[in-house]
């Protein structure tokens, strides 16, 4: 049974249930980009130092492959998690050119 099947409680109230539940799920979200750009950051410094591309469009692909299947299982549009995912490698990439322009440009010791 789920808070929209319950007759007991108001619309009111069922509908601050419901958004109770996604202002913690956005939270959560929140706290997962962050991890994950903590992440991308360190890959990002990586690539800078042994003069790799920002861009490895063939890990791209398989990260998409794998996200549209996660979609699927979980039953959310593969279209719409794509779209995120390329909105988040976009954001990468551009993260991983800012660290390489850094490392150029820092004096070498």
């Amino acid at each position: 049974m789920t808070v929209t099947d319950d007759q007991s409680i108001s619309p009111t109230q069922a509908l601050q249930d419901l958004r109770r539940s996604i202002d913690n799920i956005d939270s959560a979200l929140v706290s997962m980009l962050a991890e994950r750009f903590r992440c991308t950051k360190a890959v990002g410094a990586l690539k800078a130092r042994y003069n790799m591309p920002p861009a490895d469009p063939a890990r791209e692909a398989q990260q998409i492959a794998r996200l549209r299947k996660l979609a699927e299982d979980a039953h959310l549009d593969p279209d719409f998690a794509e779209k995120f995912l390329n909105f988040i490698i976009h954001e990468v990439i551009r993260h991983h050119e800012a660290i390489a322009r850094q490392t150029a440009e820092a004096p070498k010791a």
